[in-house]
Formats: C-alpha cells, sequence, structure tokens
C-alpha cells in the first residue's frame, strides 16, 4: 500500500510539474511574439496589423527590401551627413537591431535590381554592387551610371524604375508649376523646359558614365513623377503625378477658390514610348472627365485641348501628392490586391478633408479595374477636417518584403511602418 502511494504521489507531482514546464513554455513562447505598436492608431482593413519598424529617421524617402529583410532607405535630408540607410534584423526576432549609414548626396530613389542597389541623387544615379546576401559591398565607392540631371531646387528628386532589359527611367520634374515666363506670367510658347525636364528619361542600367545627353525623353508632358514602377505583367511605365496649382490665385476672374482646391487631378499614366501627357497646356479635369486648356494658353476652365495627349488611366482628387508606386506581387494580401497597385499619398485634398494615406487600385490584367479605396489612412493623426495639433507621418515610400508584407515610411516623423495580414 505504502508503495502503491508513493507511486501515485510521485506520478501527480511528475504531472504537476510537467504541466508547469508546459506553461512556462508556452508563457515564453507567447512572450516572444511581436506586438503590434498601434501607437500612431493606423487605420487597415480587416485582418491587417500594423507595426512600427522604426521611427525618429530623418526625411525617409523611397525604399527597397533585399530578400533577407535589410531595408534600404534614401533620404532627402541628410541625418548624421548620411543620406542612404540601412537597417537590420540580425537576429530575425522581428526587431531592427544595427543599422548602417553610407553615402553623402541627398536623394529619393532606390531600387535592387539584378545583384545591385541602385540610389539617386538630385542630379544622378549611382548603384553598388551587392553579395550573395544582398548586402552592399563596399558602400565608399559606387559606380555612376548617370550624372548631369537638372536640378534647380524644386521638385527635383529623381525617382526611377528599372524594365526586365535593363532600361533605367528616370523622373526629370519640372521646377516651374505652368512654364510660365517669371516676368510676364503668361505661359511659354513653346514650353522650353520640356527639353530637359517635365517628362521622364531612358537610360541603360548597366551602362556607367552616363550624362544627361545619353539618355532619350521616353514621355513629356509630365510634370513631375514622383510616384513611378515598371509593371512586369504587362511590361508598361506607370507614374502617378503630381498636377499644376494655383488656377484661383492667377486667374481669380476664370476659378473660384472652390475650383482651386479641386483641379486639376493627381493622375495616374500607363506610358508608352514617346507619350506626351499634355502639361503644360493642359490638365486634366476628373469631375468633366476631358482635358482641359490651361489658362497660361488661352484656357477659360471650358476649352478642351490636348487631342494629341494620352489620358490618364485613372484620376484622384487635386492636392494629393502621389509620392510612390508599387505593383503587389506577394501572396500574403488576400487576392484582391494580387497585383494591383498601391499609391503613397503625401498631401491633403482640401475637397476631400482628407489625406496623407496610401491607396489600393484594383488592377486586373495589367490595367486598373474599379475604383480606388484607401488601403491605410490616419497617418496625418489628427482630424484633416478640424486639425488641432502637429501632424504626424506623411506616407512618401512603398517596398514589398521578402514575405508579402507592405512597408511604407514618411519623411515628416521618420517612420517606417510595416502592414501585415
Amino acid at each position: 500500500m505504502i508503495t502503491s502511494c508513493l507511486r501515485q504521489k510521485v506520478a501527480l507531482l511528475l504531472l504537476v510539474f510537467s504541466t508547469l514546464l508546459c506553461y512556462q513554455c508556452k508563457t515564453e513562447t507567447k512572450s516572444s511574439v511581436k506586438t503590434v505598436n498601434n501607437t500612431t492608431d493606423i487605420i487597415v482593413p480587416e485582418g491587417f496589423s500594423v507595426e512600427i519598424i522604426g521611427d525618429s529617421l530623418g526625411a525617409l524617402r523611397h525604399m527597397a527590401v533585399s530578400n533577407n529583410g535589410d531595408i534600404y532607405v534614401n533620404r532627402s535630408v541628410l541625418k548624421d551627413d548620411k543620406a542612404i540607410l540601412v537597417l537590420k534584423d540580425t537576429d530575425d526576432d522581428g526587431r531592427i537591431d544595427e543599422t548602417q549609414q553610407f553615402f553623402n548626396e541627398p536623394g529619393t530613389g532606390i531600387l535592387i535590381n539584378k545583384g545591385y542597389l541602385y540610389a539617386s541623387s538630385n542630379s544622378a544615379v549611382y548603384r553598388y554592387k551587392l553579395d550573395q546576401n544582398e548586402e552592399v559591398i563596399d558602400t565608399e565607392n559606387p559606380e555612376k551610371i548617370v550624372d548631369g540631371l537638372i536640378d534647380k531646387g524644386r521638385d527635383n528628386a529623381k525617382p526611377f524604375a528599372i524594365d526586365g532589359n535593363s532600361n533605367l527611367y528616370v523622373t526629370v520634374g519640372s521646377w516651374n508649376d505652368a512654364c510660365r515666363d517669371e516676368e510676364s506670367g503668361k505661359g511659354m510658347v513653346p514650353c522650353t523646359i520640356l527639353d530637359s525636364a517635365g517628362g521622364i528619361w531612358k537610360f541603360k542600367a548597366n551602362k556607367l558614365g552616363q550624362t544627361f545627353s545619353d539618355g532619350t525623353r521616353y514621355a513629356t508632358g509630365i510634370k513631375n513623377a514622383v510616384a513611378i514602377a515598371w509593371n512586369s505583367q504587362n511590361n508598361s511605365l506607370f507614374s502617378a503625378v503630381h498636377g499644376r496649382g494655383g488656377l484661383h490665385n492667377f486667374y481669380p476672374e476664370l476659378y473660384t477658390a472652390q475650383q482651386n482646391d479641386e483641379l486639376p487631378a493627381e493622375t495616374l499614366y500607363e506610358l508608352k514610348e514617346n507619350d506626351d501627357a499634355g502639361w503644360p497646356y493642359i490638365y486634366y479635369d476628373q469631375s468633366k472627365h476631358q482635358k482641359i486648356l490651361s489658362p497660361e494658353y488661352g484656357g477659360d476652365g471650358e476649352k478642351t485641348g490636348g487631342e494629341d495627349a494620352i489620358d490618364p488611366v485613372m484620376a484622384f482628387p487635386a492636392h494629393l501628392g502621389p509620392n510612390d508606386l508599387l505593383f503587389y506581387t506577394g501572396t500574403m494580401f488576400p487576392e484582391k490586391y494580387k497585383n494591383g497597385a498601391f499609391i503613397a499619398f503625401h498631401n491633403k485634398s482640401p475637397e476631400l478633408q482628407k489625406g496623407f494615406f496610401v491607396a489600393f487600385v484594383p488592377f486586373e490584367a495589367g490595367k486598373p479595374k474599379g475604383d480606388w479605396e484607401i488601403f491605410a489612412d490616419n497617418f496625418a493623426g489628427i482630424d484633416l477636417a478640424n486639425p488641432e495639433g502637429p501632424l504626424q507621418h506623411r506616407p512618401c515610400g512603398l517596398a514589398q518584403g521578402p514575405d508579402g508584407a507592405l512597408y511604407v515610411c514618411d519623411d515628416l516623423g521618420g517612420t517606417i511602418f510595416k502592414i501585415s495580414y
């Protein structure tokens, strides 16, 4: 009886001990799970979560994420005298534990392509050789791909895209909002700015030492396409373009203050070689669904124009400021997002009393299908209809991680967000 009782007690003790061990194991496993940081109250669709990867990192513009999860970001303002930032998760716990910085010229564009990290300053495009882990081998000696791109200090970012044949497409934005003559205030006829800006130029991504004159103007009549991406599904270039402003300011007899807030559209184009989007001679009126002759060139808000200019594939409310474009090719998100376009909007629409969000445009067979929608909202952190307090974030860059997560960075708070499903 004593032996049997002892056996029962030992068995009971072992059961309790093993249960405690199992509970401890479960508790430790639970505590090691990545916590989601929702302190900024980013609003995303049901099933998605948002976590902050880093903050106070400077004026973050465009991003690229390597196959091993390293995040490369270009900055438009130097921080610690450096432009390019690298964020690493060396122990794979979902948290950044190592950072690197290099290059001393501010810029916007950054992209990983065929074993190289490409990055742009405001006047040139460079590249760095990557090793098999997609880490930069030599941060001190980049190769210069293109130099001598015009930089007048305004709308001078040089975002770019690369196609499957190693062609490099670089935006050269116009520093002049409507190609106005500074003395007369009238539109230049012809607009000589288009010779070196207001369009997208094509170079070779694998040829060193090119200058502006070595490129060809791929598409023109594009005021400032900060958001630019190659769509590999239908092998074409897309850009979301900043529209002009000042309609009421310069022509109060033709445009009301309300029209100034609502016109013209921010536009998304699919661009083929030699396309002309019509700037500065026309703008796109999203309510009329027409190309309207600009007042600098004889327009009155009603006259149409630009018969030879292409139409946008989608139009958005005025002044939203599209700053990056990404075609989603991952498998993490639901099927509706596959091959669709995410656009980071950097500004506010007075008409909507909304802004500073990431939008989604559904695509089918390489073409937009249906209406656009707000995907991630409230980066501003304040009520834009009745704003109180400082603005928190301005979405600027987008990148897709190897797991299919979507990264968003902002150039105001210097924050990087990771959106997962």
